[in-house]
């Protein structure tokens, strides 16, 4: 998987690691990730995945 984008369906903002770093996913927006989820870390929420996309509830 080389692109994933993770939208958020969240009314407050999401935070999630990305190389290490904090990353603050805005409530209600979309972000690409170019090299997939190899460098994700992805915080216990409830999500649904579809393909490339994965949804944070």
């Amino acid at each position: 998987m080389d692109k994933i984008t993770i939208r958020s369906d969240r009314k407050e903002d999401y935070k999630f690691q990305y190389k290490g770093e904090d990353v603050v996913l805005g409530a209600g927006k979309i972000i690409s990730i170019a090299n997939g989820l190899n460098e994700v870390v992805l915080p216990t929420s409830e999500m649904k995945i579809i393909n490339n996309l994965i949804v944070i509830k």
